[in-house]
């Protein structure tokens, strides 16, 4: 244990100052998104963008273009949670949160799966890539589960809680502590912000049924 957080403080001393900024404002960014707080999208733009010129500088071009994909995520959430329309096409004070349906769910997943095994083969057969699977498994979701969270659907948590194990298990097989430990803190997050969305979307039911009886 002294070791990894021995291991952590080098890391954080070393750490040039561009790409501090961008994983405090990433943390920021989840944190927000589970308090539900619109402010989670100007977070994500500024660390999205700094992670974009990161990536790119270092040759990760493929991390830099979802960088650059979750760039312009973070507009079309902010633009999507600040003007909020209802079901029925009504103004809303604010987005509320939704719940998708299971079978959809498994429709979207089974979808997400045969892209993840086609690019992963690609990417297994034409590049010298680690763990071309899993990664790909880790790129494909979190592209869908970015939407999900501009959408404020519930189960975005669900998706990202997955998706961050997996990541964890890729980062600790490379000996990126520092990463393995921001994305168990991502993982505790993540169950924080299902619970907090799934009360939400509880009281919003239950106050649309009351509603609609009376």
């Amino acid at each position: 244990m002294s070791e990894i957080i021995n291991n952590v403080s080098a890391y954080f001393s070393h750490l040039p100052w561009l790409e501090l900024i961008a994983m405090l404002l990433s943390l920021a960014y989840v944190i927000l998104v589970a308090k539900g707080n619109i402010w989670c999208w100007p977070a994500a733009f500024i660390s999205t963008a700094i992670y974009t010129v990161i990536f790119f500088d270092v040759k990760l071009l493929m991390d830099s273009a979802l960088s650059a994909y979750y760039l312009l995520m973070a507009v079309y959430g902010y633009w999507q949670w600040s003007n909020p329309v209802t079901r029925d096409d009504s103004r809303n004070d604010e987005l509320p949160i939704t719940s998708w349906a299971l079978s959809l769910h498994i429709k979207i997943s089974s979808g997400l799966v045969v892209i993840t095994l086609a690019l992963g083969y690609l990417v297994d057969n034409y590049s010298s890539a680690s763990f071309p699977y899993l990664d790909t498994f880790t790129t494909v979701f979190a592209v869908f589960s970015t939407y999900l969270v501009t959408q404020k659907v519930l189960e975005n948590w669900l998706y990202w809680i997955v998706i961050d194990l997996v990541s964890i298990y890729l980062y600790i097989e490379k000996g990126l502590i520092p990463t393995t430990v921001l994305f168990v803190i991502f993982v505790v997050i993540a169950c924080y912000g299902y619970i907090k969305w799934l009360r939400s979307y509880q009281v919003n039911s239950d106050d649309l049924e009351s509603t609609t009886v009376s």
